[in-house]
């Protein structure tokens, strides 16, 4: 859409807030925003000049224009994010974070019982969480239960059951982890009693924990019960220690929530410390791609919203790096500059940039243990980045190697559904090559394994990958043209230091997402070949298969030409250097040696 197309139906959009929907031609929602005026946000596309590429497509693509009038900016608030959780435009900030978190449920029924789970139903059981990590709740789960005696049987504690006497203790009450309910030696009163000082422990309020024990431990003192009185000091000592460990700032604090974000790019990680009676009791870091240019403020809003919500958040303070527009009035929006506010903020930086460089750190790809599904996501991404007719299912990927100047072999490797197929891997002695050229060498070997599988009606590969720069992939697309395979496969380089590859004839290279599972495939088959062909090199060094032009010379052995091609690197460059160099390395002896052959072979 033209700002002059824009301009024929502005005034048809409201002086109101309120959220639009952008269209292309074909229907298909292309971006959902949020506006105070929406006239005056609408129009602010059509009449600045953009940063960016991807905002200046998205408004080429505009055809059809919605809104929705709403109350408030705080109503359209809540329904851009939910517009946007259930239709993701593809313009709008993607928030990466599908997992779906476990909960601790104290399930409705007699004695309720407690338990992870991933399912929340509407069963009139009560949820508590999310939690970030599975391995967490069992920890806490087992933790509460040295304090908290519950039942873990899936007895039907009826009081009609419990009254005819159906059940009997099992071991869990003769090991003290059960009160015996089921025989009614516990009542339901004393039973909902512990299920409150879990509501307590889990919320980070350990304080009244304690106190109850406190109580019960002076009762029973009272009682003369000093062996049970003995079990509850150690239990109020083990939760002073666990609070001591937990809160992280100060005792004082309220219930608040505590985010910082870290932009990159196209790229952004939002880190939320949870934060409940001093007690940080859930940490959690999202990564998110934005589309067009939104700010550092419009993004960890973005976030705050769907993490709160997520987490169930009561929480009526939040703690940021930077002024942000939140619209509800009851939360009370805080920029620390010191004291325990500010402590915990830079605890959530510090979060934020350890996610950061973690996913930074994890260049190679692993697909193994994946299902396929998984797999072919991964290819699909790769098909789509390169722009490819068909997905690669099948890549073969080349590479040159030598040693010091010398000893040149090459190394094919092959990945099928994204997996090593490693009995196709290939090695090559190069055989029509003098001396070190790389540019030869490629078209030697690349010559040599497609014409052996056309001689063999073996099928070609999707997409084959020249590890090496413009000369090499230029050399290898000579043997593909001899072959008559030009548009079979698509053969493209892999630049050495940049990452980025380019086709035959571009002169813009493509630059995969640096932390994208496609540019992690790409690395992984480069790794490989680097291994297969330097274990091939290593090996066949080891054997004295190699064989130089400096063996052929009477009295000079494979360890004194081994010396010479480490010092001097190459065997031209042991012909130019002086007589007192060689003497220094090999002694008068086999200098002489070495200057008469190479005076015999020049003349």
């Amino acid at each position: 859409m033209t700002a002059k197309e824009f301009q024929q139906i502005a005034h048809t959009i409201p002086h109101q807030p309120g959220i639009y929907k952008y269209y292309d031609a074909d229907g298909k929602l292309l971006y959902v925003g949020k506006a105070k005026e929406l006239r005056k946000r609408v129009g602010s596309y059509f009449s600045k000049t953009f940063t960016t590429y991807k905002t200046h497509e998205l408004v080429q693509r505009i055809r059809t224009i919605e809104f929705t009038i709403v109350d408030s900016e705080q109503d359209a608030f809540l329904l851009e994010n939910s517009l946007i959780k259930e239709y993701q435009p593809r313009y709008n900030i993607n928030l990466k974070d599908d997992k779906s978190y476990p909960y601790i449920v104290i399930k409705k029924e007699s004695f309720p019982r407690i338990f992870l789970t991933r399912k929340k139903i509407n069963d009139g059981s009560e949820y508590l969480g999310p939690f970030t990590s599975a391995g967490k709740v069992r920890d806490l789960i087992s933790f509460i239960k040295q304090y908290v005696p519950l039942r873990t049987c899936k007895l039907n504690l009826s009081d009609t059951n419990i009254q005819k006497g159906k059940f009997k203790v099992c071991l869990e009450y003769h090991l003290g982890n059960c009160k015996g309910p089921c025989e009614g030696l516990q009542t339901k009163a004393d039973y909902d009693e512990g299920l409150l000082q879990l509501r307590n422990i889990l919320k980070g309020n350990l304080g009244s924990v304690i106190n109850h024990f406190k109580a019960d431990m002076q009762q029973q003192a009272q009682n003369l019960a000093f062996e049970k009185a003995d079990e509850t000091r150690k239990k109020i000592e083990h939760l002073e220690s666990y609070r001591a460990k937990s809160v992280i700032v100060s005792s004082h604090l309220s219930n608040i929530d505590v985010f910082s974000i870290l932009k990159d790019d196209d790229k952004a990680y939002v880190n939320f410390l949870m934060v409940q009676n001093g007690t940080i009791v859930q940490t959690h870091t999202v990564p998110l791609e934005t589309k067009l240019e939104e700010s550092e403020e419009e993004v960890l809003s973005f976030a705050i919203l769907n993490l709160r919500t997520s987490f169930n958040s009561l929480a009526n303070e939040i703690i940021v790096p930077f002024a942000i527009e939140y619209p509800d009035e009851s939360i009370t929006v805080t920029i620390p500059k010191a004291g325990d506010k500010k402590k915990l903020l830079d605890l959530s930086v510090k979060n934020v940039s350890y996610f950061k460089e973690e996913l930074k750190k994890k260049k190679i790809l692993h697909l193994e243990g994946k299902t396929d599904m998984e797999k072919k996501k991964v290819l699909y991404e790769l098909q789509s980045a390169l722009q490819l007719l068909e997905v690669p299912d099948h890549i073969e990927c080349f590479d040159n190697s030598n040693f010091q100047g010398a000893y040149p072999v090459s190394a094919m490797v092959c990945f099928k559904d994204g997996m090593p197929s490693k009995n196709d891997y290939r090695h090559y002695n190069v055989k029509t090559v003098e001396g070190i050229n790389d540019f030869a060498t490629m078209k030697e070997v690349v010559y040599r394994r497609y014409k052996r599988l056309l001689a063999e009606d073996e099928p070609l590969p999707k997409l084959v990958i020249i590890d090496g720069g413009k000369g090499q992939l230029g050399a290898a697309m000579e043997s593909i043209r001899e072959l008559g395979l030009v548009g079979r496969m698509t053969i493209t380089g892999l630049a050495k230091n940049e990452e980025e590859l380019f086709f035959p004839g571009d002169s813009e290279s493509i630059k995969l997402p640096w932390d994208s599972d496609s540019l992690k495939l790409v690395r992984r088959i480069r790794d490989e070949v680097h291994r297969y062909g330097i274990t091939f090199h290593r090996n066949k060094r080891s054997k004295g298969t190699f064989k130089n032009e400096l063996e052929e010379i009477d009295g000079i052995g494979e360890q004194t030409a081994q010396r010479l091609l480490k010092e001097f690197k190459s065997v031209k460059r042991i012909k130019e250097v002086t007589e007192a160099e060689l003497t220094k390395l090999v002694g008068t002896a086999k200098t002489r040696l070495l200057l008469d052959y190479f005076k015999k072979a020049s003349s």
